[in-house]
């Protein structure tokens, strides 16, 4: 059977059985220091303005305090197998997504190394032969860890980079394509409009199917309009934001079958926000028209709120099939998509306009099965509000 590459990694530097003993030895010892170290881990890191903007808040640093003391577990306990490996590569994946620049992780990983030889030595003094086992088992499972970050740096910034020369190509494509349709179908409606006033409109059959042209005209017309949001950077109107009206304006606008219940829960408890409601508005229209599709004709949608120390966090969950893992990591790229006559534009829509509102989108799957959308929006700062 083939090596796999952490196989490689660990042949590569040393890395066994002593090791392993050595690092489990040394977790008990470490242990009670986590915390600590936690604390100095992004003290060091927060010192560098590019790491505060991209940890963004000191929510999200409290949260990866917590995380970091969760992977010292592991880093010390192990077991040092491909599971160890791919929980590594995710932990990568999340600094990439977030756009915390290597720099700053890798210099900080000299932090753990200097805050864990500092234990070693306090701990195992006279105990030379102890000392050099933990101190050697260290150095070699930090330079494992280091070298796969490397590597998922290295294969997530490539396939950024494929998606970004990919996302060119589709603008340039949908910018000439999107404004020449525009004209045909600009035609079709005036002489669609022509006709509902002839005679001819009179007729019941006639009538119908001038309806229906109509409709399909619309939605040609939404679907050039999405393109074209997809390209553009269209302004947004900062302005007072309130989800629970944006929320029950955008429920207007979509059909939903009489066996699928929808609700809200303390959407309106939030904050007024600052933002463009009508972009916010299709945010959630895009959303819930995805989650209706995936109930079906019988199923529920739930939309519930947090309010948090310098964001709101939205959880819209349905009682669906939820989306495969093979979906998951290409599921808000344009044209990406599982309905038999969708075009794949909602969700790419959905992250641009959240993320230019200074939020994001993530999916997490739901307990008991189903999909989970989760939202985050800033809180207003005092630069950002909008006077009376």
């Amino acid at each position: 059977m083939a090596e796999t590459l952490f196989e490689e990694l660990k042949r590569y530097v040393g890395f066994g059985p002593e090791e392993e003993q050595a690092l489990r030895a040394l977790h008990e010892v470490a242990r009670p220091h986590f915390r600590d170290i936690a604390h100095v881990f992004y003290s060091r890191i927060l010192e560098h303005e590019g790491a505060r903007n991209a940890l963004a808040g000191e929510s999200q640093v409290g949260h990866l305090k917590v995380t970091l003391q969760a992977w010292m577990e592991q880093l010390l306990r192990g077991p040092w197998d491909e599971d160890y490996y791919l929980l590594r590569c995710r932990i990568g994946r999340m600094h990439v997504r977030i756009a915390l620049p290597q720099h700053y992780m890798f210099g900080a990983m000299n932090v753990l190394r200097e805050e864990f030889n500092r234990v070693i030595d306090e701990h195992y003094v006279g105990q030379p032969a102890s000392l050099r086992a933990a101190r050697s088992a260290l150095g070699k499972i930090l330079d494992l860890e280091v070298a796969i970050m490397l590597h998922t740096y290295r294969e997530d910034l490539l396939a950024q980079q494929a998606r970004s020369e990919r996302l060119s190509t589709f603008g340039q494509l949908v910018g000439s394509i999107g404004h020449e349709l525009r004209n045909p179908l600009g035609v079709i409606e005036t002489s669609l409009f022509i006709l509902k006033g002839r005679p001819l409109a009179t007729d019941e059959r006639a009538a119908k199917h001038l309806e229906r042209i109509g409709e399909q005209v619309a939605l040609a017309n939404r679907i050039v309009t999405d393109l074209l949001d997809m390209i553009r950077d269209r302004p947004l109107k900062r302005e007072p934001l309130r989800l629970d009206e944006v929320w029950k304006d955008a429920l207007t606008s979509v059909q939903v079958p009489a066996g699928v219940s929808i609700r809200a829960e303390r959407l309106s408890e939030l904050p007024t926000l600052q933002g463009d409601p009508g972009q916010m508005r299709q945010v959630f229209v895009n959303l819930l028209e995805n989650a209706v599709h995936a109930v079906g004709e019988a199923g529920s949608v739930t939309l519930s709120a947090t309010k948090g120390v310098d964001a709101v966090e939205l959880h819209l969950e349905d009682s669906g099939p939820g989306v495969s893992e093979s979906i998951r990591r290409r599921m808000f790229e344009p044209l990406m998509t599982t309905k038999a006559r969708g075009i794949g534009l909602g969700l790419p829509l959905v992250k641009r306009i959240l993320e230019r509102h200074g939020g994001s989108i993530a999916y997490a799957p739901r307990e008991g099965g189903g999909a989970r959308f989760v939202l985050r929006l800033p809180l207003p700062t005092a630069s950002t509000q909008v006077p009376p």
